[in-house]
């Protein structure tokens, strides 16, 4: 049977950003959420990946596995980004052979039993969680490039009201017709390339009266310690420059022209 919600927290890829999760956490309890959802790629980019998996399942929140938990649960090459460029992939693959070489065998067995979607009603809308896209786990999909068209043939295709994804690393949403919505809940793993070092969950309600209610919520959290803690577990000095500006300094050249003219880089 389907569970019926009228208020979820989702969060977007974790990246091991242990200390956003944890304020995260506690903050969508606090605003009484029924239900916390992640929507996938728990490792990479921060330090201590296991870290963040033991905060996730002693809090039950239900997860999702994302491009990144399916490459560490099988112990693949790589972690299946989905990027192009070289540069992209260089910083990639050397977050990913961290990330593969500090997560327990009994979190990588956990990973691979993860479901790819994950289906709920809040309140009558019917709603499919996933991580990239319903139709291709690592596909990004990008405010500036989706049509509201697309959009809704999407969800209509996947029979759903309400689709929520992230894997971007960019929060947007958008109503794509009367009855139909697009939302990609961000990020908790780092900033949105925007000079601002808090990140980002989605909180979502709905109520007869008011109908559906979707507010993102900054998390701030110990940045500072974060970025300590990369550059002690020796990450790319790069990595944590972006945890302490705010600004993305690698895996750039995915972005849309529109989404990479709002950063520094």
């Amino acid at each position: 049977m389907t569970e019926v919600y009228e208020h979820i927290a989702c969060f977007g890829g974790v990246y091991s950003n242990y200390l956003a999760l944890e304020v995260a956490i506690h903050d969508a309890r606090r605003r009484g959420a029924q239900a916390l959802f992640f929507l996938g790629d728990l490792g990479a980019f921060g330090p201590h990946p296991d870290r963040s998996a033991e905060l996730l399942r002693a809090a039950n929140v239900i997860a999702l596995q994302g491009n990144y938990d399916h490459s560490i649960g099988h112990s693949l090459d790589d972690c299946q980004c989905g990027y192009t460029d070289p540069r992209d992939n260089h910083f990639a693959q050397i977050s990913y052979d961290y990330t593969l070489a500090n997560t327990s065998a009994e979190h990588r067995d956990w990973m691979r039993t993860l479901p790819e979607q994950y289906r709920l009603q809040l309140g009558p809308l019917s709603t499919l969680l996933c991580h990239g896209s319903p139709r291709q786990v690592n596909e990004f999909l990008w405010e500036s490039t989706c049509s509201t068209h697309f959009l809704d043939h999407l969800a209509a295709e996947h029979q759903a009201s309400l689709l929520l994804a992230t894997h971007t690393g960019i929060k947007w949403q958008r109503q794509t017709s009367e009855n139909r919505w697009f939302v990609n809940v961000g990020v908790l793993g780092r900033p949105e390339n925007d000079g601002q070092t808090h990140v980002w969950y989605t909180d979502l309600r709905y109520s007869s009266q008011t109908g559906l209610a979707i507010e993102f919520i900054p998390v701030e959290y110990d940045h500072q310690r974060l970025a300590q803690e990369m550059d002690a577990e020796g990450l790319p000095p790069e990595f944590s420059e972006t945890i302490q500006s705010g600004w993305w300094t690698t895996c750039l050249e995915v972005l849309p022209s529109k989404e990479r003219r709002r950063g520094r880089y």
